[in-house]
């Protein structure tokens, strides 16, 4: 018998050059990266993934019949903004309607979940409450999401990592909100257009407590700012709190003084919508 071919996903990291270049400048894993390593390990069956960066000048992006040779497509993060009406920006906004066309599953986050619903045709705009930073606290399923396969085994209630400024305010006419908090009312969705579905999530699920530390050090003159610090030294002690309580997750101590939980501590559950996503999505679509 032939061995089955490998699963395939096409990961999209929509961060520009330079931005790309001050993530690994502080540490930071690029997105891309991070979501190869994610999908590989939540993925049941061998699997490889392709890479492209459609903000830069130059990028073939796949067309036509080229984006059916995916079996899924993953959306990183990214730091630009979805209404902001810049050429990388419009140029990301296209290629996701050309890949609803071709009936391929999507999944992603933050900038991911923007830019399906504004492919789909709702809106996002900047979130009036400010910037939500570091953990995404009690994020509630949604009756929607309670029942949605993207949520089978996850808990009702849950934290999540998170870093953004703006938020979905109107959803397509085929878009489900499946969780939001206080902060922010649509933390997941679940966007049916044309010939795919998009479920995306508005939190980071492909970080870790080392990830997000890096991250926040790639932002802290903006978080100061924010008065998310008072000063760099206190945001630089807070760093430090994440990447120890990384390197000791058995701390404790160190975790009830952070307020983090399983859900943030235990990859096997903060990835659990990827899992799903893959087993119910993904690898249904393949064997149809």
């Amino acid at each position: 018998m032939a061995e089955a071919k490998p699963l395939k996903f096409l990961i999209i990291d929509g961060y520009t050059r330079e931005a790309r270049d001050q993530l690994q400048s502080g540490g930071a894993s690029l997105a891309a990266d991070l979501y190869k390593k994610m999908l590989l390990k939540c993925s049941p069956v061998p699997s490889q993934c392709d890479i492209i960066f459609p903000a830069d000048q130059g990028v073939n992006l796949p067309s036509g019949e080229a984006i059916k040779n995916y079996h899924g497509i993953a959306w990183t993060g990214c730091s630009s903004c979805v209404y902001s009406g810049t050429p990388d920006v419009k140029i990301q906004i296209e290629f996701a309607r050309e890949c609803f066309r071709y009936g391929v599953p999507a999944f992603g986050s933050c900038w991911a979940a923007q830019i399906a619903v504004v492919a789909a045709g709702g809106k996002v705009a900047l979130n009036p409450k400010g910037r939500e930073m570091g953990i995404s606290r009690d994020i509630q399923l949604t009756s929607e999401g309670s029942s949605h396969p993207l949520y089978f085994g996850k808990q009702e209630v849950f934290d999540a990592f998170t870093s953004h400024d703006d938020e979905i305010t109107v959803l397509p006419d085929k878009g489900i909100r499946l969780s939001g908090n206080d902060f922010t009312s649509v933390q997941s969705v679940a966007v049916s257009y044309k010939n795919s579905e998009f479920w995306a999530v508005q939190y980071h699920p492909e970080y870790d407590l080392h990830e997000m530390a890096r991250l926040m050090f790639c932002r802290m003159e903006k978080l100061i700012k924010l008065n998310f610090f008072k000063s760099e030294s206190e945001g630089l002690t807070y760093i430090n709190q994440l990447e120890l309580l990384h390197n000791e997750p058995s701390r404790s101590d160190m975790a009830s003084e952070l307020k983090v939980k399983s859900d943030i501590l235990d990859d096997s559950i903060r990835t659990l919508e990827v899992k799903n996503w893959i087993n119910h999505l993904v690898l249904p679509s393949v064997s149809n």
